[in-house]
Parts: structure tokens; C-alpha cells; sequence
């Protein structure tokens, strides 16, 4: 992702001030702090256990961070901290995609119009390559959370992690008679990058946390 997200931001006329890869893990804080002084805005895809580093790095340095890592959703609370402490800046989502953005208004709505059918059981099922890490995936738990506050049920996930299987997530609403399966399948990553550089454009100035879906929400609106 990251050698994407940077292929992506020179073929758009962009310049890559620094580059930071696992060599540079091992080394403090205050030496990544002077790595990244002066850039306009950070870009992270790495691991979730890194991702307080990182935004205590970019926040001491006074540069803007997307994070695109999932896997630190048991953080979020303490990484907001560390960017009030520092007044610095920060965009996360579980994922970047525009298309996965809009699914998650999609899905939003239809849990909103099955609220008041009891006889539809709600479930997701989501599967990728088996070099993924972190299994429920970002999105599902994301698109969990969405569907639960207007489902006042039980919502399962069930995760597969094998071979080259590209993201793909189902939303499904189950009964006796049918069943309604929402779908999105990523083809590549360029989709995940592309959003990064969207947010990493918009972050720039401004100070605070916000979720990828509050770029979309702006989008939108406009």
C-alpha cells in the first residue's frame, strides 16, 4: 500500500519528502521526528501496534497523518489523546476506499429499512488473501457498528483469510422466504491509495481527528 499510495502521489505531481519502512522501527522517536519535520502531511500503512508511534511522531513534528492501518481500534482513545496533547492532525478510517464509503451509506440504509421486519436476520461475512492480519476485518466491525445502531440484535461475522482472495464484504438480511445480500468485492488496491491521497489533501490545515467518513460527508455535501 505504501509503494502505491506513493506511485500514486508522483504520477499526480506530488513530491515523496521521506520514506519510512520496518528499518526505521527500531529507531526512537525524536530520530522519526526529525524524518518527517517540514513534510506537508504523512501517509501510514503498516501495522496496528506502530500506530501510536506514528501519531505521536507526526504530531510532535507538526505533520498532518492519514492512517490507513487497521488493527488499533482498542487505541483510538489514547492516539486521540496523544493528538490534543500535541494540537496536531489526523484522518483514520478502516478503509480508504470511496467505494467501501459509500457501501457503508448503503448499508446504513438498509439496516434503517429493516429495522421494523423482524422475520430478516442480519449477518456479515467478509474474506481476504490469507496475508491478512487482523480477522474481523476494519470494515466489518465498522459496517457492525453502523448496522447496530439501528438493529437491535445480535449481527455475526463470519472472516475467511485464504489464498489471493480479493477484499470482499456481504451484508446480508436473512429469512424463511428470501434473503437480501448487499456486496462489495475490491478488484485492486489503487481504490484504498486513492482515498489516502483524497484525505491526505484535505487534512492539510487543519488540526483535530476525523474519521475518513467525514471527507466523504464533505464530498457529498459539495
Amino acid at each position: 500500500m505504501g509503494q502505491l499510495v506513493a506511485t500514486l502521489a508522483s504520477r499526480d505531481g506530488d513530491e515523496i519528502g521521506a520514506t519510512l519502512t520496518s528499518r526505521d522501527a527500531g529507531r526512537g522517536t525524536d530520530e522519526i521526528v526529525a524524518k518527517l519535520r517540514g513534510h506537508d502531511v504523512a501517509v501510514d500503512f503498516s501495522v496496528g501496534g506502530a500506530v501510536p508511534t506514528h501519531v505521536e511522531a507526526c504530531s510532535r513534528a507538526a505533520v498532518p497523518l492519514v492512517e490507513g492501518t487497521t488493527g488499533w481500534n482498542s487505541q483510538v482513545q489514547s492516539v486521540r489523546q496523544i493528538v490534543s496533547e500535541h494540537d496536531g492532525a489526523l484522518v483514520y478510517g478502516a478503509n480508504f476506499s470511496l467505494g467501501v464509503n459509500l457501501f457503508y451509506r448503503i448499508t446504513v440504509h438498509a439496516a434503517s429499512l429493516f429495522k421494523a421486519v423482524d422475520a430478516f436476520a442480519p449477518f456479515i461475512e467478509e474474506a481476504h488473501h490469507s496475508r491478512k492480519r487482523d480477522a474481523p476485518s476494519g470494515t466489518a466491525l465498522r459496517l457492525r457498528d453502523l448496522m447496530a445502531e439501528h438493529l437491535e440484535r445480535e449481527i455475526p461475522i463470519s472472516s475467511t483469510r485464504a489464498g489471493h482472495i480479493p477484499g470482499t464484504h456481504r451484508v446480508g438480511f436473512d429469512s424463511a422466504a428470501d434473503q437480501v445480500l448487499l456486496t462489495h468485492v475490491a478488484r485492486s488496491r489503487e481504490g484504498f491509495a486513492a482515498g489516502a491521497l483524497l484525505a491526505a489533501r484535505w487534512i492539510i490545515g487543519r488540526n483535530g481527528v476525523y474519521e475518513f467518513s467525514e471527507v466523504i460527508d464533505e464530498i457529498i455535501g459539495k
